[in-house]
């Protein structure tokens, strides 16, 4: 058996900070930042909480599959920004959506985590052990970020997208997932659960940053890395990249994903791109970009689909499956 999407489900805060607002925090503007980005704006959560946006996008993805909450088995949430240590995300989530027979839990990979968490999904399915799983990837970025460190403050958005995995017979799922715990130094978060951080601002309060990256680092192994996942797992399914009908990578900036289109040289068409309005929502970029894909009908029964994330860790991982 394998898990079929069944419903998909997304949520961002209502509440937009675009380039030039930013300009007026950092010594920034909205040309350099597309430039080196690609990104236009970012949503950022004021009083939601990550648990909450990840119940939203949970209850979108429950309504569209048209399933009974009770019929739910696991709600894995991916999640490195959590506002409370425990109880869990996935819990709050079963709470929300009266999933009261799942199981959950938080898986914390970063930008990996969404990838990960579908794969572990489906092991569950394959193993017999679940028949309906609800993933999640949700993130409040800005809770974690200097506000007053442009390397950082311009990359980053929050929100959360979900998807519901049913266990079907079909084609074989693919996978493939690697870590590289020496190169952590590269990229490193420390959470700080606060609000009011424009207030802060304009108050003119010391800061400190919370997430630290090599930017150039991060650029060089993401490009080489996921090219090589996602030829890997190519290799296992005995498929090629002409038989992809799309790439969803996770949505960190787009010349990463440019460049890694480029390495495996395949049309960029192939690969949707949606961080010029969301930013880098970390876990949740891929199922945000999935969600919204399926709504707009770009998702068809039978379609090859390449899921791949990387992210702090150093993590990389890559999934096929049938759509």
């Amino acid at each position: 058996m394998v898990g079929k999407i069944c419903g998909t489900g997304s949520y961002v805060p209502p509440r937009v900070l675009n380039n030039d607002d930013l300009s007026k925090i950092v010594d920034t503007n909205d040309e350099w930042i597309r430039e080196r980005t690609g990104i236009g704006k970012r949503h950022v959560a004021e009083a939601e909480t990550t648990s909450w946006m990840a119940g939203q996008a949970a209850l979108r993805a429950v309504e569209q599959s048209g399933i009974d909450p009770a019929e739910i088995d696991m709600i894995l949430v991916a999640t490195s920004s959590s506002e409370t240590v425990f109880p869990c995300a996935a819990c709050e989530v079963q709470k929300m959506i009266g999933a009261a027979g799942a199981a959950g839990y938080d898986l914390n990979a970063a930008c990996t985590g969404f990838v990960l968490a579908f794969n572990a999904a489906q092991a569950y399915i394959s193993a017999g052990f679940c028949r309906t799983v609800m993933v999640i990837g949700a993130d409040s970025m800005s809770n974690m970020i200097d506000w007053t460190d442009r390397s950082t403050c311009i990359l980053f958005g929050d929100g959360a997208g979900a998807v519901i995995l049913r266990a079907e017979e079909g084609t074989p799922v693919y996978m493939a997932a690697h870590s590289d715990g020496e190169k952590a130094p590269s990229l490193t978060g420390l959470s700080r659960h606060r609000r009011g951080w424009v207030e802060e601002l304009e108050e003119g309060a010391e800061k400190k940053s919370f997430i630290h990256m090599d930017g150039q680092g991060v650029f060089k192994f993401a490009v080489r890395k996921v090219p090589e996942v996602i030829e890997e797992v190519l290799e296992e399914a005995g498929s090629s990249l002409e038989d992809i009908d799309y790439f969803i990578l996770h949505q960190a900036n787009r010349r990463i994903i440019e460049a890694v289109a480029k390495r495996l040289k395949t049309d960029v068409s192939k690969f949707p791109m949606n961080l010029e309005e969301y930013a880098n929502t970390s876990a949740a970029t891929v199922p945000i970009l999935i969600d919204e894909m399926n709504r707009k009908g770009m998702l068809t029964e039978g379609q090859k689909i390449m899921l791949a994330g990387f992210g702090a860790g150093l993590t990389w991982a890559a999934t096929l499956f049938e759509w």
